[in-house]
């Protein structure tokens, strides 16, 4: 296996010339880049899946890569696109999905000084490094396809959820078919048909963050809720976290709006699930978010959760997010141990066809904060009152759709899914230092009606918060995890043809 040593010192720094642009003011726009492929091709990624999926869409296209995004230090990011191409309509049994592997994207983002005297006062390159796909080692609960209908072609049957790759590979890839999952345990047999089951294949990765050692990453999902630990150099899981009973549904469907239906008043809602993840900058606990109010806790209450897991002991709290101003929340970043920043956004812009209005990070502080994980509520106006009260305080940081339509980019030209977070390298401006914060959206991989995948940098002042930066160890992680020799090039290539989805 080709591998390459990237450097991933978190505290580093860039000393850029204080002559090339009027100094920079916190909360400033300062770069915007754009990923519009690798060296694999246009919208292709690096994992080589060049066959077709279900609905005719390559399996290797690159987009969706803002749903979640990491620090890996140094000028390093890792990204993790959702649960694929599934914005053409072909088969509505399985909400149009796909056995797309899901995987995570590493990239390089060079921020330099601009220095052409226009535009904003920096560059940003972001470069596709490496693709990894995420596999189990155990057994995983794949659909049949029986009764499902045919692929894009109206021929074929839509066959297995399985990925045609688990065969050549002798190995279990998460997917993003919705029809993956099971009503117990394959490998003990227990029975488990709730969407905690954490041997369902079906996988819609939304956040990510790296671990301290640098040699893993935890990704949260919106299908079960799952938080899971993943191998960083192979993509294998590790780990998978029990979250709260609470989040789970107890009737899966592989159709969204009879799981919602069959589940209004218990558990996440579906599409909604754990959208966001941060660590603590010691690596010792993780902290997801919700998008949406649990079937429990009333949608109208505006209150979704937070869950913060204890890393070592896997012991879990929950505390209550109230929503003020966005339809949900899509990110949850670190500024330290208990201070975080919340992406709040409303649903609206470029990809939805309208005007975007709210896109917002709220500063909240966890620091004794009320645990509501037993709380009960009946949807009564007392509930979600007391709910909201024990709700953690927060406050706006930065209103990042003002900020964007500031620099020229009009309301329905503001991505309506601006879903990653991150902060990136310090940068020393004209003497004085910055965290840079990088956001991301999801172009749901329609780039003709949803935009490119777009990175939008902000330089936020020293003083403008007590941040601590995650320290991420230095490891050699692959150039590229993905297929080996032309032998199995050459398979894939037969299974394009066949229309086999890989």
């Amino acid at each position: 296996m080709l591998k390459k040593l990237i450097l991933t010192t978190a505290i580093s720094s860039i000393i850029l010339s204080t002559s090339a642009h009027a100094s920079i003011i916190s909360g400033q726009l300062i770069a915007i880049g754009s990923l519009t492929g690798s060296s694999a091709g246009a919208y292709a990624d690096l994992s080589g899946l060049t066959g077709a999926l279900e609905n005719g869409v390559a399996g290797n296209s690159l987009g969706g890569i803002g749903s979640g995004l990491a620090y890996a230090g140094g000028n390093t990011f890792i990204a993790t696109p959702d649960r694929g191409p599934n914005a053409v309509a072909f088969n509505a049994a399985i909400d149009d999905t796909t056995s797309y592997i899901s995987r995570f994207q590493t990239m390089t983002m060079d921020l330099s000084v601009n220095t052409s005297g226009s535009g904003l006062a920096y560059n940003l390159t972001p470069t596709l490094t490496a693709t990894t796909l995420l596999s189990s080692s155990t057994a995983l609960n794949y659909g049949t396809g029986a009764g499902l209908g045919t692929m894009i072609d109206g021929v074929t049957p839509i066959g297995s959820g399985a990925p045609a790759l688990n065969t050549i590979n002798t190995t279990n890839y998460f997917t993003g078919r919705s029809d993956n999952f099971g009503s117990a345990n394959p490998i003990t047999g227990i029975a488990d048909s709730t969407s905690a089951n954490p041997s369902n294949a079906r996988l819609d990765p939304e956040g990510v963050r790296v671990s301290n050692d640098g040699l893993s990453v935890f990704v949260s999902d919106e299908y079960g809720p799952y938080v899971n630990q993943f191998n960083r150099a192979t993509g294998e899981r590790i780990r998978s976290f029990a979250l709260p009973a609470n989040l789970a549904i107890a009737n899966q469907s592989p159709v969204g709006a009879t799981e919602i239906a069959n589940n209004a008043a218990n558990g996440r809602v579906t599409n909604k699930g754990m959208e966001g993840l941060a660590i603590t900058p010691d690596g010792t606990t993780l902290v997801g978010i919700m998008q949406a109010p649990l079937g429990q806790d009333v949608k109208a209450s505006g209150n979704t959760r937070i869950v913060t897991i204890d890393i070592n002991s896997g012991a879990t709290h929950e505390y209550a997010y109230h929503l003020t101003t966005g339809s949900g929340v899509s990110e949850i970043v670190a500024i330290n141990s208990h201070e975080f920043l919340v992406d709040e956004r409303d649903g609206n812009g470029l990809g939805a066809g309208n005007n975007a209005a709210v896109k917002s990070l709220f500063k909240i502080d966890i620091a004794g904060a009320t645990d509501v994980t037993n709380f009960s509520t009946t949807g009564s106006a007392a509930d979600k009152t007391a709910l909201t009260n024990a709700a953690v305080p927060k406050t706006i940081f930065l209103d990042v759709y003002a900020k964007l339509v500031a620099n020229g980019i009009t309301s329905a030209n503001v991505p309506s899914k601006l879903e990653g977070v991150a902060f990136g390298q310090d940068i020393t401006d004209n003497g004085v230092l910055f965290h840079t914060l990088y956001v991301a959206n999801d172009n749901d991989f329609v780039p003709a009606s949803s935009g490119t995948n777009q990175f939008y940098v902000f330089a936020v002042a020293d003083t403008a918060l007590t941040y601590q930066a995650q320290q991420i160890s230095a490891v050699p992680v692959p150039a590229a995890v993905w297929l080996f020799g032309t032998g199995l090039m050459g398979l894939l290539g037969f299974t394009r043809k066949r229309k086999v989805a890989v």
